[in-house]
């Protein structure tokens, strides 16, 4: 249908000062060179709210007057990564640096090249844009899921919400959300005003700013971001340094190269220059940092060098000198963990740290205390490891009175008061009280009902605080028996909330067995060998079965976590918690998805991938190994059946696969094993 004259000119009249506050908002926030003032920009936007106000059907998704917010989110759907977000491996030495890049050198074939980048303290962010605009903005959350944050991140000025130039028509880029310290500080000078509690620090203020209902109030808070990480198919660049200029070519705001937050290194000693420069020039940014990263920059020997369980091989981040204060031990307490274990707790006289105020520090256990000498009253030095959490380093003897008595530990559980048990080659101690411990009871069943494990809706730590203490529930299965009668009568327990929950335990009945028996919180046993178990042995029986022999023949198992499962199988009460779990319906084996394209060509077949490959990707091919029956493995091994060599190999997996004896395939070989 056409357009009548006059509507077809407002349509025009909309685009183009959508286009015009577009280009005015990348050159106030993001260059820093205006060309018009803020009056004549808040005229152009107030004419666009008013023209969309009348004519809401011509308004652009992302349109600038997004940016005021208003926008509402009771609650933050979940979202699954495309591309897993993981975190870096730290260091904390600068003889480690130059260890990771010795490493680098003899995993590589050709020189490479690195890029140094200020690591912001702030909150890691994924924003997707499809055909030049903003289409989704996710939180970190677990690395595999975040949360879809995207009204409150479209109200940042400086993240643009369309593109300009030639970029990509689908694609994430990656960066870091943080607040100016300027921004931070006004911020805190109102509270102070209006005789509100001041926040303690930029990072976390942040990150509950992004997690607020309303939007509006996140577009008045002033957060700011730098971009710099791009994934996406196909994309037309051969290293990190060129992708993350391009970005900025498009109009995202990236490290500055003219203020040196980003610069490609050739060596070691122009990455420790770049550590060096910025561990001083830290304190006159206008915001914080906690260290600096250093990446591999060719994508090429980015695939080859691949990753680790938790981290890429490729990227490290120093972490510069923990800040550190003396402050006073006043009492030592001991906390019950979910195992058992046993952790002595520090509580300090309170002093400022980072930014924070701490008033507790982990003491590890017995030998950390023996070690340092810490007794009560002592001036101690606190810092925080990896700038998270507060720990004690050390003692100033000189300030110790007298009548100080070095400390005894404990030898009764402090909650139940059961005898302590360490076992040999262990630091903890544990309390073995599992069936009556108040903090293991709650604690295994709040590990059961977390997000990696079964994730049940309506049930939180505060709910199985709440069932525990009224008597309901005092083992995992007692969840599935929980009824409304039960329930309503509890404290903030409405039908709804009651309703939720119990749907939340019916559903979690259709978790996978993978994510059930990571649930069980077997010790050793997390979210990756509690995979490779389910996928191995099928079934809870089979699992029960298996020798000590049989669980350490499975790739990456190791003497430790078969111990822990054999005695785990070996007990009665955990075979009790097991049938009464299995009579509860919850899943205890592995459900085979059929799919006509699955072979067994592969059956017991154990591959290592490396290199470079043209035809397919490294993950394309991990996909075929494992829908024909075969295993991945990540290091060569007398367990190794094939090698997939691509370009570029590995020279060391290349000459321990020789010296072994193990076939290596070229990705042709391998096609024609599974055609």
């Amino acid at each position: 249908m056409e357009l009548p004259f006059e509507d077809l000119s407002i349509k025009e009249k909309i685009i183009e000062l959508t286009q015009k506050l577009h280009h005015h908002n990348h050159l106030y926030y993001v260059e820093s060179n205006p060309e018009i003032s803020d009056f004549e920009f808040d005229t152009l936007l107030k004419e666009l709210q008013e023209l969309e106000n009348l004519y809401p059907q011509y308004a652009d998704e992302n349109s600038p007057t997004k940016r005021v917010g208003g926008d509402i989110t009771k609650k933050f759907e979940v979202v699954e990564h495309i591309y897993p977000m993981m975190s870096l491996s730290n260091s904390y030495s600068k003889e480690e640096i130059a260890d990771w890049e010795t490493r680098i050198k003899k995993l590589i074939v050709d020189e490479p090249e690195y890029v140094c980048e200020l690591k912001y303290d702030g909150v890691a962010i994924g924003i997707k844009y499809k055909n030049g605009k903003f289409n989704q903005a996710v939180t970190r959350g677990d690395g595999s899921k975040g949360e879809d944050i995207s009204a409150n991140v479209k109200t940042i000025k400086t993240i643009p919400l369309v593109l300009r130039g030639n970029y990509p028509e689908d694609f994430e880029i990656r960066g870091e959300i943080f607040y100016p310290l300027k921004a931070f500080q006004d911020l805190n000078n109102q509270r102070q005003e209006a005789g509100e509690e001041l926040f303690a620090n930029p990072r976390n203020t942040a990150s509950g700013t992004l997690k607020m209902q309303d939007s509006a109030i996140v577009a008045q808070r002033g957060l700011d971001c730098f971009l710099y990480g791009i994934y996406g198919n196909n994309l037309p660049f051969q290293n990190h340094f060129e992708s993350v200029k391009a970005a900025g070519e498009w109009g995202l705001k990236i490290p500055s190269l003219k203020k040196n937050y980003i610069k490609k290194c050739a060596s070691i000693d122009g990455i420790m220059e770049f550590i060096n420069y910025w561990d001083t020039e830290r304190n006159n940014l206008p915001f914080e940092i906690d260290g600096v990263v250093i990446k591999v920059n060719n994508y090429n020997q980015q695939a080859e060098l691949g990753f680790t369980a938790k981290s890429p091989r490729w990227a490290v981040a120093y972490k510069f000198k923990a800040e550190r204060v003396r402050t006073i031990l006043e009492t030592i307490t001991y906390q019950v963990g979910r195992t058992g274990a046993i952790t002595p707790v520090a509580n300090l006289k309170p002093v400022l740290l980072a930014g924070t105020t701490v008033k507790r520090a982990s003491l590890h256990n017995a030998d950390q205390i023996e070690k340092l000498d810490i007794r009560i009253n002592d001036e101690v030095f606190v810092e925080k490891g990896g700038e998270i959490i507060p720990k004690i380093v050390g003692v100033v003897i000189s300030k110790r009175t007298s009548n100080s008595e070095p400390l005894e530990y404990i030898t009764k559980c402090p909650e139940c008061e059961t005898p302590l048990v360490r076992k040999e080659g262990e630091a903890h101690h544990y309390c073995p009280n599992q069936l009556a411990c108040p903090p293991q009871v709650k604690g295994k069943m709040i590990h059961f009902i977390s997000r990696k494990a079964m994730d049940i809706e309506g049930l939180g730590e505060e709910t199985i605080e709440q069932l525990f203490e009224a008597g309901l529930i005092k083992t995992i299965p007692d969840l599935y028996e929980l009824t409304s009668e039960q329930l309503l009568p509890l404290e903030r327990m409405a039908q709804k909330s009651v309703d939720n929950l119990l749907k939340g335990l019916e559903q979690s009945k259709n978790v996978p067995f993978e994510r059930v028996l990571f649930a069980l919180g077997i010790r050793f046993v997390g979210e990756t060998v509690a995979k490779k178990l389910a996928k191995e042995f099928k079934n809870i029986e089979g699992l029960q079965k298996a020798t000590f022999e049989e669980l350490i023949a499975v790739d990456e198992i190791g003497d430790r976590i078969a111990e822990s499962l054999v005695a785990y199988f070996s007990d009665e009460n955990s075979l009790v918690l097991l049938k009464r779990l299995i009579e509860k319906g919850l899943q205890f084996e592995v459900i085979e998805v059929e799919n006509n394209n699955l072979s067994d060509k592969l059956e017991g077949k154990a591959f290592v991938i490396s290199g470079v490959f043209e035809k397919h990707s490294r993950d394309d091919y991990k996909k075929m190994i494992e829908e024909n029956g075969g295993k991945n493995v990540s290091s060569v091994s007398s367990k190794t059946n094939y090698l997939l060599a691509g370009d570029n190999m590995g020279p060391s997996k290349k000459v321990k696969a020789e010296k072994l004896g193990i076939t290596i395939i070229s990705e042709d070989e391998f096609l024609e094993m599974i055609s």
